[in-house]
């Protein structure tokens, strides 16, 4: 049977000789028997107690907590409950860790998109829809709140706009390619989540404002070519408009 000094147990289990001494005074661990010089002497069974006392306190237990649980239950109950906590502790660590690189990622890549950034994801028709929109809403509160909004957003929320923006605009198409009405439900349903897309990132849009966009659609030519000719699809600009009408007379709006 293993026996050790309280020398050689602060040393195997990396704690002081002051902290064994207070154990023992309290009660939680005693030396099982005195050498003939009457120093402390821990058996096999005295390491295990102390194994079983360093685990509870590294789970951040009081002594106090440690005495009690340590009066009731063998060493497989005790090893089963310490296990379950450092299980329970993995996964509240699992999900911090997690958040704290969800907030990195986004602290080290949500920097201020410039033109030329914007002009790279959106490409070159950025300039012109940007120009005629800031020529016929430049002075209104909701051009104010979209270019507040944006400055705040970095590449990732770009991305993320970009990505929204290309499914309405598939639905749109897809409902124009399928020869739908501008006033079908699919059309319809696609251009109200175009508003929701523009109220959630840009400005509040309620359908009358709604169908502003909607004429922006069809009010500039070389935009409706623009438009038109990067989908492929002649009167895309001008069903979109149609659609964003509809919606508007679907609300009552």
């Amino acid at each position: 049977m293993e026996e050790l000094t309280v020398g050689e147990v602060a040393r195997r289990f990396g704690i002081t000789v002051r902290t064994l001494h207070h154990y023992d005074d309290i009660g939680l661990l005693t030396a099982s028997r005195r050498s003939a010089s009457g120093y402390r002497v821990y058996t096999s069974a005295d390491l295990t107690r102390l194994s079983q006392v360093i685990v509870y306190r590294r789970l951040e237990l009081s002594l106090d907590e440690i005495a009690s649980l340590l009066e009731d239950g063998d060493e497989v109950s005790h090893l089963i409950r310490q296990r379950e906590r450092v299980m329970s502790r993995l996964d509240e660590t699992k999900a911090l860790v997690e958040a704290i690189d969800h907030a990195l990622e986004k602290a080290m890549t949500n920097t201020p998109m410039t033109d030329d950034d914007m002009r790279e994801l959106f490409g070159d028709s950025f300039d012109d829809y940007q120009a005629e929109a800031e020529q016929k809403w430049g002075e209104t509160e909701e051009w104010k709140e979209s270019q507040r909004r944006a400055k705040s957003y970095g590449k990732q929320e770009w991305i993320q706009i970009k990505a929204e923006g290309e499914a309405v605009e598939k639905a749109l198409s897809d409902a124009f390619r399928a020869g739908l009405p501008a006033d079908s439900e699919e059309a319809m349903d696609a251009a109200e989540q175009h508003r929701l897309h523009v109220n959630r990132w840009f400005y509040d849009c309620p359908p009358a404002f709604h169908r502003n966009l909607g004429d922006l659609y069809v009010s500039d030519p070389r935009y409706v070519a623009n438009y038109d000719e990067s989908f492929g699809l002649p009167g895309l600009a001008a069903y979109c408009r149609e659609a964003i009408h509809a919606n508007a007379d679907r609300t009552g709006d």
